[in-house]
C-alpha cells in the first residue's frame, strides 16, 4: 500500500488529491475510491488504478 496526505477534498463535489509521499506526486481521488471519509492534511493509505485521465486512488483509508 502507498502512504500520502490528503491535499484537498471536495465533499459536495466528492473529489480530491493525495500527495504521495514518495514520489511528491498528485493523485486524484473519488468518492467512490474512499473506505472513510477523509479531511484535508488526513494521512491516508491506499493503492493505485489506471483511470480515465491518469492515476486514480482506490481503497483510501485514514491512518
Amino acid at each position: 500500500m502507498k502512504t500520502g496526505k490528503v491535499k484537498f477534498f471536495n465533499v459536495s463535489k466528492g473529489f480530491g488529491f493525495i500527495v504521495d509521499d514518495e514520489t511528491n506526486q498528485d493523485i486524484f481521488v473519488h468518492q467512490t475510491g474512499l473506505t472513510h471519509e477523509v479531511r484535508e492534511n488526513d494521512r491516508v493509505s491506499y493503492e493505485l488504478k489506471d483511470g480515465k485521465k491518469g492515476l486514480n486512488a482506490i481503497n483510501v483509508e485514514r491512518i
